[in-house]
């Protein structure tokens, strides 16, 4: 990826570790979900990248949308705790704003496996007891499960809303994903919750060439699945209606007008007693 020849203006929320000459694919991410967390360089990569692949800043928009309408949803149902796992930068409207709105009780306990995310992160929530992040791999399920960061915030013996929002589709059927999500979910207690989003079958972006060369560095190979395959993702859940459907399309607020079109699949479900 390329540098810029002089660095920017360094604001409160960079941390002096991180390189902000550089894009980074979670500053990338911020700028295509609309955050305010970016640079000109971040920018620049967004818009090559989104000029072969057009669709994809409206998905990753829609993406964002479902997981706040999905923390409003499980907060209203009593869930207290957060455990949102390949988070990139925790910042404005993330999930520690609407669970916070709902219940100031709330906690959240962010995860993701980029070291800039994650120091953009820290810097975010200096001020805020209520909410981490640290960094983890997805594949420790036993590091993230027992961190010090997350026992400090999460009571396993209550409910957790686990989140795993557009992170499952860099996971390949050779590494079980079915088996990946339960190893988290079998340290949840019922009346829990389970959040996925995923990127669908039916449409898949290609972006240009050229974009996808400084991309391929900064993300995985991303795998697609349909409608029944992510439903078996929420083995041992009982899927909240209308179960596994296009993003947009999960419980959209009465003033949205869904596209669903977007090639982005999601649904929640509960962990039924016994």
């Amino acid at each position: 990826m390329k540098r810029q020849d002089t660095e920017p203006d360094r604001p409160a929320w960079a941390p002096p570790e991180v390189d902000i000459t550089t894009p980074s694919i979670a500053r990338v991410y911020d700028h295509w979900i609309g955050g305010t967390h970016h640079f000109a360089v971040d920018r620049q990569l967004a818009d090559k990248v989104a000029a072969g692949n057009p669709g994809l800043p409206d998905t990753l928009r829609a993406n964002r949308a479902f997981l706040r309408r999905a923390v409003r949803e499980l907060s209203a149902l009593g869930i207290r705790q957060f455990l949102d796992i390949g988070s990139g930068i925790p910042a404005d409207g993330n999930v520690h704003d609407i669970a916070l709105s709902a219940h100031p009780d709330s906690k959240v306990v962010y995860v993701d496996i980029d070291p800039v995310a994650v120091a953009h992160g820290r810097a975010l929530l200096a001020d805020e007891p209520r909410a981490t992040v640290f960094q983890g791999d997805l594949y420790k399920s036993q590091e993230i499960l027992e961190a010090e960061d997350t026992r400090g915030l999460i009571d396993f013996g209550r409910p957790v809303g686990l989140i795993l929002a557009a992170v499952l589709h860099f996971v390949p059927d050779g590494d079980d994903p079915r088996a990946l999500v339960g190893r988290y979910t079998e340290r949840l207690v019922p009346g829990s919750a389970l959040v996925i989003s995923h990127a669908g079958a039916e449409e898949v972006p290609r972006a240009a060439p050229e974009a996808a060369e400084e991309y391929r560095g900064a993300v995985s190979r991303v795998i697609w699945r349909d409608n029944r395959e992510l439903a078996a993702l929420f083995e041992g859940f009982e899927l909240m209606d209308p179960g596994v459907v296009r993003a947009p399309l999960w419980r959209p607020e009465p003033a949205e007008t869904p596209d669903p079109g977007l090639a982005m699949l999601a649904g929640v479900a509960l962990k039924p007693a016994g």
